[in-house]
């Protein structure tokens, strides 16, 4: 970017503090870089007036906005030097029919985008409410160092990189439809039927060019959805590969599977039906093991004064950047600020010192299913990292340390039950180091998971010791059996949406969902194979016997009887929502009273008689739910290495790994330091990169992520990895989310 000091000496500085592209980058913590100059109206005009440099692989963007009375609007965004023909352009984007694509004029350019002539680029699609404009991308920006477009206004231009574009243009609800143009000057593409105009003289024939004869024995090509994809469709292929942009995969599969909905507040997503049903059936599972253990369901608000938030000096530092206040109340402002719950203890602990007087009120235990908000984060994440999240938090108070100690690890075995037996997730259960224990508390345990590809942890739940120091803050004092007056002991515990992201980056492939049975909305969803030949009516008491038989057994499913769809998108659509068994009912199924079973995890196709189907498939969701576990905990343990010497540390990283090492104990928070650092300059010179961008919220530094319960065994005069000192125990280490 050094020929932009040119550029813009001559300019004068224009105000972007209020730009509301550059205020949506920001919030979303996506790396940029905005400059003034001379203002061009054109990309001829942006090429002479701002030159990028000839060797940077850098681009500004051509931007075109057509209108087509019967497919819509589309908003096209190619390289400077792409060839656009609009006539091709509606074969690239599969439009059926008449197309008739023309440039549409400046009101409605500020209607749908609210950008002016010449002000148009990918960053406009921001302002798209309606989600009724198709924004199309050259392929060709993807490959270049940084792609230049204009934040809404002539006079300025954004520099993002490829993958940050996608980014942004994702957080704005959008999918991208990725088109590969040809470049000015370039052939024209050899179509069927026509003669290319760039022939030679000589050779132009005006006999049409001959197709090779079809092969009557060759595979039928699979099914596509020529349909451009609309708004409320769903999309029945990934754009992404797992193993290839695993971000955008991620992205890609929730959204695709209905999930996920994108909002216009950074960091807040719509949990879709799909998505909340699992939560449920989390939460009717949950319900019923804390009521064995006496806890019992309570709501709390979720305001808490500053005063109260405040209490706890070390717990409220531990929240504080994270913490959202309300201070208006329509035009006025409040008598003092108010906060929106990070956390429940500051909210629920004066409660409890009103309600526990004797021995008699314990234990008291509680929980609470709610929403919670944590403003200040980097890269936000749906199910990961989001402003606002669904949990769970349970809060008791005992006599006795011990007794606190024992509800602290029930309530961390049912996290653990959570991950294994109903997401098919293998955990690691341990405490965390003095370093990354809950803010104000005694001690913290975890369950930590894998993410395979990405190669990262990621905490799945935690239930925290808290001691007696919010019982001393908050005055919960009982008198003991003897009448004399003691502090209580208390415990906090929670778990989150989290959890559903976490099980699909394990389990989902580039088909999209793969569910384990216990937590899928649908566990199984019938298909009548119709026709012409075989109209619905002719399935109808067949598939209706099934679904009362499997109903009977308590099995969640589903006759998909649509008549607007066709068998093969319905196979595709169940597929990336991750059903875990289809089964499917062809007229030849009617006939020899049997169906066709497609299970989801493994492609198995088994033919079954309907007498005894449901009993099968209650017994084939059982080795779906197990075999899923058995692959994700193979994967993991195959990347869980032991480590004794640094030299093989950030190698192994470097792999993917979880590495365990011998350690000298969690109090000691100045080598926990010393091997974040270490490992990340390592890291980066191993990679050749002079640093990381301190904005996003994952690094290649590794951090301790628990001390295993299941400790190895620790040969006597074993050293510490970092310090040298002598071990005391062994650490788990890992990057994570």
């Amino acid at each position: 970017m050094d020929n932009m000091t040119d550029v813009t000496a001559a300019v004068d500085q224009i105000d972007l503090s209020t730009n509301p592209i550059l205020l949506k980058l920001s919030s979303t913590s996506i790396p940029h870089h905005t400059y003034p100059h001379t203002l061009s109206m054109t990309a001829d005009e942006l090429i002479t007036n701002v030159p990028l440099p000839a060797d940077s692989n850098e681009t500004h963007t051509k931007n075109l906005f057509f209108k087509d009375k019967k497919h819509g609007l589309f908003l096209v965004c190619a390289c400077t030097d792409a060839e656009v023909n609009t006539k091709e352009l509606g074969k690239m984007l599969k439009l059926e029919g008449k197309v008739n694509l023309r440039l549409a004029d400046e009101k409605v350019l500020m209607e749908k985008l609210g950008v002016k002539k010449g002000c148009v680029g990918p960053l406009a699609i921001m302002n798209n409410a309606d989600k009724d404009v198709t924004l199309v991308l050259d392929e060709g920006l993807m490959s270049k160092a940084k792609v230049h477009s204009h934040p809404l206004r002539n006079d300025a231009s954004t520099a993002l990189v490829p993958s940050d574009l996608l980014k942004f243009i994702t957080e704005c609800g959008v999918e991208p439809t990725m088109i590969a143009f040809g470049k000015k000057g370039d052939a024209a593409p050899l179509l069927a039927g026509k003669v290319p105009s760039s022939r030679p003289d000589g050779d132009k024939s005006s006999s049409k060019p001959k197709l090779p004869p079809k092969d009557k024995n060759a595979p039928k090509a699979a099914n596509q959805n020529k349909k451009q994809t609309k708004k409320g469709e769903t999309q029945l292929a990934l754009k992404w590969k797992k193993e290839e942009n695993f971000a955008m995969w991620y992205t890609d599969v929730i959204v695709l599977s209905e999930m996920i909905s994108y909002y216009d507040i950074s960091g807040c997503y719509i949990l879709r039906p799909w998505s909340y049903k699992i939560w449920e059936l989390i939460q009717d599972w949950f319900n019923i093991q804390i009521r064995k253990l006496d806890v019992e369901n309570s709501y709390f608000p979720m305001f808490v004064s500053k005063d109260r938030l405040e209490k706890e000096k070390d717990h409220v530092e531990g929240f504080a950047p994270e913490v959202a206040w309300v201070t208006k109340s329509g035009e006025g402002d409040l008598a003092a600020p108010i906060a929106v719950r990070p956390t429940s203890e500051t909210i629920m602990y004066p409660a409890f010192a009103d309600w526990i007087r004797s021995h008699r009120d314990l234990p008291l235990k509680l929980n609470q299913w709610s929403n919670v908000v944590r403003w200040e984060f980097k890269d936000p994440t749906p199910f990961l990292r989001t402003r606002e999240f669904l949990w769970q938090e349970g809060h008791t108070a005992h006599a006795s340390f011990e007794d606190a100690n024992v509800m602290v690890r029930q309530a961390l075995d049912l996290y653990r039950r959570v991950y294994e037996e109903l997401l098919a997730v293998p955990v690691v259960p341990g405490y965390k180091t003095e370093k990354e224990k809950f803010a104000g508390g005694h001690s913290t345990t975890t369950v930590e998971a894998y993410v395979p590809v990405a190669g990262r942890a990621i905490q799945g739940a935690t239930s925290h010791h808290l001691g007696q120091n919010f019982g001393k803050m908050f005055d919960i004092n009982y008198q003991d059996e003897k009448g004399e007056s003691q502090i209580v002991w208390q415990t906090s515990w929670g778990l989150t949406t989290r959890t559903i992201g976490v099980m699909v980056m394990v389990h989902g492939d580039d088909t999209g969902l793969v569910l384990p049975p216990k937590i899928a909305p649908l566990q199984a969803v019938i298909v009548p194979i119709v026709s012409k030949k075989h109209p619905l009516e002719n399935f109808s008491e067949y598939c209706g016997g099934i679904l009362k038989s499997l109903q009977d057994k308590d099995i969640r499913c589903k006759l998909d009887d649509r008549s607007i769809y066709n068998p093969g998108w319905k196979y595709a659509h169940w597929e990336q929502k991750g059903v875990p068994i289809r089964i499917e009912v062809g007229p030849r199924d009617l006939e020899n009273k049997q169906v066709r079973l497609v299970v989801r995890f493994s492609g198995e196709k088994i033919d079954v008689g309907v007498d005894d189907l449901a009993d099968t498939i209650a017994k084939k969701l059982d080795e779906v739910q197990q075999g899923m576990f058995a692959k994700a905990l193979q994967f993991r343990d195959d990347h869980l290495v032991k480590v004794t010497e640094w030299k093989d540390f950030v190698p192994n990283l470097e792999l993917h790994n979880l590495v365990l090492t011998p350690w000298c104990g969690g109090e000691h928070q100045d080598w926990e330091e010393w091997v974040k650092n270490k490992s990340r300059e390592e890291s980066l010179e191993s990679r050749g990169e002079a640093g990381e961008d301190d904005r996003t919220a994952t690094s290649v530094a590794a951090k301790t992520l628990c001390i295993p319960f299941d400790q190895p065994e620790l040969p006597e005069g074993t050293k510490c990895i970092a310090s040298g000192l002598p071990a005391t125990c062994w650490v788990m280490w890992g990057r994570s989310y």
